[in-house]
């Protein structure tokens, strides 16, 4: 590869893909000099005055900015001028390839319109290749890939390139590019991390008024804390910074950081950690968290008053109490193989990344009892900025609370940043819909639409329908219903020779839409029908449904309605505050015992029961109301904190 400082020839085919399409996707194998080809490729548009940006995906080593982030930056002066970056906290591209994902799509859609050059990290095998380079396509708008690979080799990801669709150019690297080596490479990424902290300063934050997020260790492993990278974001999600801990005391953290220009909201902890031998590599998973990794975007448990956070598994959704049993009801239900989210009541989400809020589509609140909608403003909060509309379902009287809410506000300065919300009430089989929008003094009527047997929501792969129950003013609890599962069959695709990529995805969409006819594209280039690959690669069973129900009174009405709402349900997530003795204060305050709790589990027939929102007053003596719902319903488990 050339030289820095060098030029590429006026045909170089890199400057050619430029002239075609505004961004490229620059791939090859570490050492390959995808970054020293990136750089001659800027100075050479600099010398034509026009203008180039690089987004460096590569964590471990970066291009530009600090190790541990993905970075966005400007050509200019003979050198990259950094100008935004996503914190990671990891060195490990392959690993935690979702938020690297998410990173780059945050800064593609910052970068200027132009030439961008994607430099990707260097993981070009295995299926952690195959899932990464699609997907960095997809999230930086690609419009053609620069594969570097030596004459005569095979690209690895080649059939995952063809089946992109893009303009794709192979070029051999210059002979005399050399992985630099695992000792060389640690040894420049931590001199890039002490120059990236080399004005920082001591900063000490109170842990428990920040969102964690990533695979921070336990608290009660403080040893383990020290000299971990850390990110900070702000309320939208965006980075304000990358820092070091110097030490975790109490719930006090110490950290060294360049100057923020914002006041931090959340954290983002993993694995980067600098060695006794102070240079930064990745940590060894702490013994207390083996085999127990927390995804991005579902927070990592935490020693609390709130108790056990018992989560379900239903294949395409992953459930978990946010906020534990004893704490404010939330329910966040992750779409899996999507950056989408739903959730089941609006508690306290402290425990929330807040850009998960960008990612929430759909919110179901039960009624507005402050535990139950005090989240609002926190979603309120997140979505300022250019967001597509947030939908809101719920009982009668819904909007008007939200409005409350929202116009408690001063909007002054949103202008068309504004956040936007559709807000649908139950009103028997009717939908009445309003949309809210920030710094307007009224909801905007929209068209009514038919809930016939509850319906609320209804898209290609779920439903979710509610019934009313009563708690001295309606409640709603909730089912999700999924479409048919469709899963692939490794073996026949192996046997096919076929390398997963996007048409499988392209494929399971057809099938659940009953598209048998639709053509699909192999990564051979042949195309098949739907229904053919569909005999011959996947398997289909029924979707599991999940129920939420809180805050209703025992009374034989709603026994019957949520009996039926929730029967033969894969798991039910059903309050149950007080014991049998206390059933007088249940009565008086509209709530359920765990007794009733677990009759109604068994009335339905469900697979899986998980009562929640026990009252503090049983904070030591969780068991006891267990006990008590095991005595009715004798299903697979009853909510202990398991996966379901």
């Amino acid at each position: 590869m050339p030289a820095p400082s060098e030029h590429l020839p006026a045909d170089h085919p890199l400057l050619a893909l430029l002239q075609r399409h505004d961004r490229v996707l620059v791939v090859g194998a570490p050492g390959s000099g995808k970054s020293t080809l990136v750089r001659a490729a800027a100075a050479s548009l600099a010398h034509r005055n026009q203008a180039c940006h690089c987004l460096s995906a590569d964590p471990g080593l970066p291009a530009i900015g600090p190790p541990g982030a993905a970075c966005l930056g400007r050509w200019q002066a003979g050198d990259w001028r950094l100008e935004a970056l996503a914190a990671l906290a990891t060195l490990d591209a392959a690993r935690f390839r979702l938020p690297l994902v998410q990173a780059v799509r945050r800064l593609a859609e910052q970068a200027p319109v132009g030439a961008l050059l994607l430099d990707a990290p260097g993981v070009v095998r295995g299926a952690a290749g195959a899932e990464l380079l699609p997907a960095l396509a997809e999230a930086a708008s690609i419009g053609a890939l620069l594969l570097l690979a030596a004459e005569g080799t095979p690209f690895p990801l080649q059939e995952e390139c063809h089946a992109l669709g893009l303009e794709a150019v192979t070029l051999a690297p210059e002979p005399h590019v050399r992985h630099p080596g695992k000792r060389r490479r640690r040894q420049r990424r931590s001199d890039d991390w002490d120059a990236w902290l080399a004005s920082a300063r001591e900063t000490v934050l109170a842990l428990p008024a920040l969102a964690l997020t990533g695979n921070a260790p336990p608290r009660s492993a403080p040893e383990a804390w020290a000299g971990r990278q850390v990110g900070l974001l702000d309320t939208r999600g965006d980075t304000l910074g990358l820092g070091e801990i110097l030490a975790l005391e109490g719930d006090r953290l110490r950290i060294r950081t360049p100057r923020l220009v914002g006041r931090p909201h959340a954290l983002v902890v993993r694995d980067a950690r600098r060695g006794r031998d102070g240079q930064l590599g990745t940590a060894r998973p702490h013994a207390s968290t083996l085999g127990t990794p927390a995804p991005d975007d579902i927070p990592a448990p935490l020693k609390s008053r709130d108790g056990p956070r018992p989560r379900a598994d239903l294949g395409t959704v992953t459930a978990i109490l946010v906020n534990g049993v004893y704490g404010d009801p939330l329910l966040h239900l992750r779409l899996r193989h999507q950056s989408r989210s739903l959730l089941f009541d609006l508690g306290d989400p402290g425990r929330l990344p807040a850009r998960l809020a960008h990612q929430v589509s759909d919110v179901f609140i039960s009624h507005a009892h402050f535990d139950h909608i005090g989240g609002f403003l926190w979603l309120l909060r997140s979505r300022i900025g250019e967001y597509p509309p947030c939908r809101l379902y719920g009982p009668p009287g819904l909007a008007e609370h939200l409005q409350g809410l929202v116009g408690g506000i001063l909007w002054d300065r949103v202008g068309e940043k504004a956040p936007r919300f559709e807000v649908g009430e139950l009103h028997g089989e009717r939908l009445l819909r309003w949309e809210i929008v920030a710094g307007e003094a009224r909801p905007r009527p929209l068209p009514e639409r038919p809930a016939l047997g509850g319906l609320l929501h209804e898209e290609l792969g779920f439903r979710v329908r509610a019934t009313i129950l009563d708690h001295g003013t309606p409640v709603l609890a909730f089912a999700l219903e999924p479409d048919r599962q469709v899963a692939v069959r490794q073996e026949r695709l192996e046997d096919h020779g076929w390398p997963p990529g996007p048409w499988l995805g392209t494929l399971k969409q057809h099938v659940l839409a009953g598209e048998g006819e639709a053509r699909v594209r192999l990564p051979d280039g042949t195309t098949r029908t739907a229904a053919r690959l569909a005999a011959l690669l996947l398997m289909t069973r029924p979707g599991e449904r999940l129920v939420y129900a809180t805050d209703l009174g025992d009374t034989a009405a709603n026994r019957r309605r949520l009996v039926a709402l929730a029967r033969g349900a894969r798991v039910l997530f059903c309050e149950a505050p007080f014991l049998e003795a206390e059933e007088e204060q249940a009565r008086r305050t509209g709530h359920l015992t765990a007794r009733a709790c677990g009759e109604i589990a068994a009335a339905a027939g469900v697979a899986r029961l998980v009562p929640f929102h026990f009252s503090r007053r049983h904070i030591t003596d969780a068991r006891r109301l267990h006990d008590e719902a095991r005595l009715a319903f004798t299903g697979e488990a009853v909510g202990d904190g398991n996966s379901g």
